[in-house]
């Protein structure tokens, strides 16, 4: 059985964190092939939105798995697989499985079916649209390991969460209830958990019915946009309208709606 499963249709990746076993803790399997799965997913033209999900009705992804990962990222044991000898010798897969880095050009959803926790919640941090199941909770507990979150979640939290909420998080290490995380605007909509993933797919199906280059322009630029001052943000805008009203798709677009059908979109 695949620690990660994907599936592709009609524009939409949806990819499977599947260690139900283990609360889909990421191995350092899971970890390669999900940043292999992305690194491949960012260069094919037939996928226009990602969305990230877990196996099971439980758990999202309770981050490193404890008992490969860590240790083997801290040196309390030495590479033993494949895995292992690819993640020591390239760390930077540990960073690109949590989307951390290089912004990834495509949206991404994740449909938190559970827990989202450590290595898991940075992870849900690097994607643009959440949809979370009603008995979710999440946290940062690596200061309870002696650890910190290297994933990302240090740079951005307090980016999507108010300074105080963040570091109680990160400094106490304990988990949030789900309301908590929709009342600051960290997850978009929380619903029952048979309706996570379809709702999320809804969603990834409106987008991907949109302009492909487009979408990509948009979450670029509003994602390298944040933290720069304004004069830096207009700019990047101004080039990403350079290069999409130089577009095929943007004449279709206006086209279509004066033409009272749906648009055929192409991505150039």
């Amino acid at each position: 059985m695949s620690v990660l499963t994907c599936e592709i249709e009609n524009g939409v990746a949806v990819a499977t964190l599947n260690r139900p076993e283990r609360h889909n803790a990421l191995s350092p399997e899971l970890i390669c092939r999900l940043a292999d799965l992305f690194d491949a997913l960012a260069k094919d033209d037939a996928v226009r939105v990602v969305v990230l999900t877990g196996a099971g009705d439980k758990t999202f992804c309770s981050g490193g798995d404890l008992e490969l990962s860590l240790p083997l990222l801290s040196g309390a044991r030495g590479p033993e697989t494949e895995w292992d000898d690819r993640i020591v010798a390239d760390r930077s897969l540990v960073f690109r499985a949590s989307l951390k880095g290089e912004t990834f050009p495509k949206p991404v959803i994740a449909a938190i079916n559970g827990h989202c926790l450590a290595g898991g919640f940075e992870l849900m941090l690097g994607t643009d649209i959440r949809i979370a199941a009603e008995h979710a909770v999440f946290g940062l507990p690596e200061a309870k390991h002696a650890l910190i979150p290297f994933a990302g979640a240090l740079a951005r939290i307090t980016r999507q969460l108010p300074q105080t909420l963040a570091m109680e998080m990160l400094l106490t290490g304990d988990t949030v209830p789900v309301a908590r995380m929709a009342a600051f605007g960290l997850v978009n909509r929380v619903v029952p958990v048979a309706d996570v993933l379809p709702a999320a797919l809804e969603i990834a199906r409106r987008i991907a019915a949109n302009g492909p280059v487009a979408v990509e322009a948009i979450k670029m630029v509003v994602t390298e946009a944040i933290g720069r001052p304004l004069a830096e943000g207009y700019a990047l805008e101004t080039r990403a309208m350079d290069r999409v009203m130089a577009t095929e798709d943007a004449r279709e677009g206006p086209r279509a709606f004066m033409e009272r059908r749906k648009p055929v979109y192409h991505g150039r």
